[in-house]
């Protein structure tokens, strides 16, 4: 197998402290360095779509909803995991650009439900088309089979950490 940069940084560091065993970092290091090209994946694909990383992530939100595409403001919250003061703010700005729309919730009259108009719609699906071909291009070493058990792996330690300590 072919040596990468982790493997240099893990023998440097078993050469001078040959008392750790230092497997963690040879794959959290690993997905560390993973998660910085992805993020530029990411913010390139978006960037495509004239989106910023944020943007992306309440449409996408609202997109994932399904028809008609609309959630409130609360469970804006819980999807994109912010504060409702930053919410607040990315809501306006997206309805600013004409991406979302606040509209009266149908349920509650004191209520307002946040929906993607059809320009919000057409960004977000470009984007995400943008994005997996990115990231396909990312696994194109790895069969289906071993992306299949990378995904399985990495589900099992991300549930871990979602758990809490």
């Amino acid at each position: 197998m072919e040596a990468d940069e982790v493997d240099g940084v893990v023998a440097a560091w078993a050469r001078e402290r040959s008392d750790l065993d230092l497997t963690p970092m040879q794959v959290m290091s690993r997905v560390a360095r993973l998660g910085q090209r992805l993020d530029r994946a990411r913010s390139d694909a978006f960037a495509a779509h004239e989106l910023a990383g944020w943007e992306f992530d309440v449409l996408a939100a609202l997109r994932r909803s399904g028809e008609p595409y609309r959630l409130s403001p609360g469970r804006l919250l819980a999807e994109t995991h912010v504060t409702s003061g930053t919410m607040t703010n990315r809501v306006d700005r997206l309805a600013a650009r004409g991406l979302v729309e606040r509209e009266p919730d149908p349920n509650d009259r004191r209520g307002v439900l946040v929906a993607l108009t059809p320009r919000g719609r057409q960004a977000v699906d470009g984007a995400l088309t943008d994005l997996l071909e990115r990231e396909r291009g990312l696994l194109d070493g790895l069969s289906a089979a071993d992306q299949r058990t990378v995904a399985r792996l990495l589900g099992a330690l991300l549930r871990r950490f979602e758990a809490g300590p």
